[in-house]
């Protein structure tokens, strides 16, 4: 059996007010065409399928086509909701629309949905795990739980698999959304202060393959059966040089998984051009390239060029952000961070550094715990 894995489509997006549901439709339709071409039997989708909670009719309208255009080629699709989803809204109709091979996660409540296939190798299951907080579980299993405590991600991923029963005898496909410790980040993702929000992939041990999303990055984490397909598109400058792809599982007897990627190619890709103005407003500098791509520019001149923004777009329609670097920039730079660190007293940068850590500030006494441990060093 063949899946095709996605994951972050992020519909309804805005990347430095430049709206994306065109070049997501374009990046939907190629999705379409290679399911069709690799004879996939379902696709995945591992979360974070709107950009906000309540995302714009038009996202909404490009999703419905999606899903339609996918029922209309015989493919089933398994999808989640992500941190960024309302789960509520997207499992709307989800009943009725099983109807049709569609497949979306309810609202975290009684566990995961466990749902058998078959094929010449026997039964495979794939299970639906939406992005669940402790607190999910808590509430989930309030009754169930007794003396035993969910305070972290890891305890609430460590009970939601043990309640799915999972029969290692058999295939299993896990579909979830979190963040697996060792996964490498982008600028584009949310983050939680401190890792908290970390599990360890041991956790999925008992599946043959584990679909994540939430990471932008395509990477294997722990195992290589332990994947973040990454997004479709790329949403930072960050992941300019990245390669966007879509992931193909293909899953035969127990013990014989595997997946392969096909690159995606976008209606716009992302840029980061360097150099002075003159250099980048030469014709020889981009005769060769597509000037309607997404574009940071970094200006190395030393000093600032009068309407530099609207200049440049007469060359890049498309440039979001314009930065210089220069010894104006680096000496601000170096100034801020030293100023904002002198201005601030010990205490003050323990405080800030156990709320990075902790996702929580000090309680009062051990505000007055440190700022005796500093006097003694001090000693006053």
């Amino acid at each position: 059996m063949k899946f095709l894995h996605i994951s972050d489509l992020h519909l309804g997006k805005r990347l430095n007010e430049f709206p994306m549901l065109e070049d997501q439709k374009y990046i939907l339709k190629q999705i379409l065409s290679i399911a069709q071409r690799e004879r996939a039997d379902a696709v995945i989708i591992a979360g974070d399928i709107y950009d906000k909670p309540v995302p714009p009719a038009e996202a909404v309208q490009a999703f419905d086509g999606f899903l339609t255009a996918l029922a209309d080629l015989g493919k089933q699709v398994f999808a989640i909701s992500g941190n960024h989803d309302c789960a509520e809204r997207l499992a709307f109709g989800a009943q009725l629309m099983q109807g049709r091979g569609v497949y979306i996660s309810p609202v975290y409540g009684e566990g995961a949905v466990k749902i058998p296939l078959s094929d010449e190798y026997g039964e495979l299951f794939v299970c639906l795990l939406p992005f669940v907080k402790p607190i999910s579980v808590r509430h989930a299993f309030e009754e169930e739980l007794g003396e035993r405590t969910i305070n972290s991600y890891q305890d609430a991923l460590e009970y939601a698999v043990e309640r799915m029963d999972i029969d290692k005898e058999k295939r299993n496909l896990l579909i979830a959304h979190q963040f697996v410790t060792g996964a490498g980040r982008c600028e584009s993702e949310e983050v939680v202060v401190g890792g908290l929000d970390n599990v360890d992939g041991k956790v999925f041990d008992a599946f043959d393959y584990v679909a994540l999303g939430h990471i932008h990055s395509p990477q294997s984490v722990g195992r290589e059966n332990v994947r973040y397909c990454g997004t479709p598109l790329k949403y930072s400058f960050s992941e300019a040089e990245q390669e966007k792809s879509v992931t193909i599982v293909w899953m035969q007897e127990k013990g014989k998984t595997g997946f392969y990627t096909v690159p995606l190619r976008p209606l716009h890709d992302m840029r980061i051009l360097r150099g002075m103005y003159l250099e980048v407003t030469a014709k020889s500098y981009y005769q060769d390239m597509d000037t309607q791509d997404y574009v940071k520019i970094i200006l190395t001149d030393e000093e600032d060029i009068p309407d530099a923004v609207k200049k440049l777009r007469v060359i890049y329609p498309n440039l979001m952000r314009l930065e210089y670097d220069n010894r104006r920039t680096r000496q601000n730079q170096t100034v801020e961070a030293v100023k904002d660190i002198e201005q601030k007293s010990e205490l003050e940068l323990f405080e800030e550094f156990y709320e990075l850590q902790n996702n929580q500030p000090m309680r009062a006494e051990q505000e007055e715990y440190i700022a005796c441990l500093l006097k003694e060093i001090q000693g006053e």
